[in-house]
């Protein structure tokens, strides 16, 4: 095998998801492409990794300091939904029944991994609630160890707080 082709493969697999036959499908693919689009794939990559941001007030990805849903004065600003990865609030906006704000925490508390409250983004949540106005806050966590121990934590944080903590268990095939 080409070792240009070993070297993309070994790129392609190491994505989530991707083992080795799939990435050497997806390297055939590409040198199929006219190399135009892969002059743009590559630079839409290379602008996503190097431009995007974390929105300060709910840490979403976006193209500006607040992302699009923080923005939206139409949303309900009073209900904040904590979530664990940003794939979380695509899966929720998917779905066109939630209008209220996130919170993308990035990650859960796993002591196993290393993974401490410190390390997720819940002292930015609790700034959220404290500057006022919040009345609600959906903990949107897989019922795992990992996400019920972050729920526990967070509840627990938020305790002395006035708002309606609601905890909504997602079961998980991960699990």
């Amino acid at each position: 095998m080409s070792r240009l082709l070993q070297d993309v493969v070994g790129e392609l697999s190491k994505l989530p998801g991707i083992g080795r036959r799939t990435a050497l499908r997806l390297a055939i693919h590409i040198l199929r492409m006219e190399r135009e689009s892969v002059a743009e794939m590559t630079e839409s990559i290379d602008r996503f990794r190097n431009e995007v941001k974390y929105c300060t007030q709910c840490n979403n990805l976006s193209d500006e300091d607040v992302c699009p849903i923080c923005a939206d004065d139409e949303r309900d600003h009073t209900t904040i939904c904590v979530v664990e990865q940003v794939a979380d609030v695509l899966s929720i906006e998917n779905t066109h029944q939630y209008r209220g704000l996130y919170h993308v925490l990035g990650g859960l508390i796993s002591p196993m991994q290393g993974i401490s409250p410190s390390d997720l983004k819940i002292d930015l949540l609790c700034e959220r609630i404290a500057a006022g106005g919040v009345k609600e806050v959906i903990l949107a966590l897989s019922s795992t160890m990992e996400g019920d121990t972050t729920n526990f934590y967070i509840f627990r944080k938020l305790a002395g707080c006035d708002v309606k903590i609601t905890i909504c268990l997602l079961y998980t095939s991960d699990a």
